[in-house]
């Protein structure tokens, strides 16, 4: 091959391991996102629940009820809801966290299988002294 080819074939070489490197950093970055959310569902489920039953277990809760037929009705249907949300939004955000938890123990592992390549790379082909010199 001549020099023009095997510059152009280690330009392409680069690129591919810059975009799967780009790649990861972006999945990094959904996931920051993602551990966020699930944070928040992890927060705010409990915390709708708790008042809900609160709500629920107040002293004037029944009175309101049957005082007022309509709106006693619309509350009930809407604290259910509520709940039902609540524990559905606590199980994906706990399940979600999880998968987070096992996708961070991957990557990591991932980043230090290529620090020891690249240091085995290194110092087979002697590039850090280029660097020193």
């Amino acid at each position: 091959m001549s020099d023009v080819e095997d510059s152009e074939l280690e330009k392409s070489r680069l690129s591919i391991v810059e975009v799967i490197e780009g790649f990861v950093d972006k999945i990094t970055q959904i996931r920051n996102i993602l551990l966020g959310i699930s944070f928040s569902a992890l927060v705010l489920a409990p915390l709708a629940i708790g008042l809900s039953i609160y709500l629920i277990t107040h002293p004037h809760f029944f009175f309101v009820l049957d005082e007022y037929d309509e709106f006693g009705l619309y509350l009930s249907i809407s604290l259910a809801v509520i709940i039902i949300v609540s524990f559905t939004w606590l199980g994906l955000g706990i399940r979600q966290y999880m998968m987070i938890k096992s996708w961070n123990s991957k990557y990591a592992n991932y980043v230090r299988k290529k620090e020891q390549i690249d240091n085995e790379i290194t110092s087979e082909f002697h590039l850090n002294e280029d660097e020193e010199s």
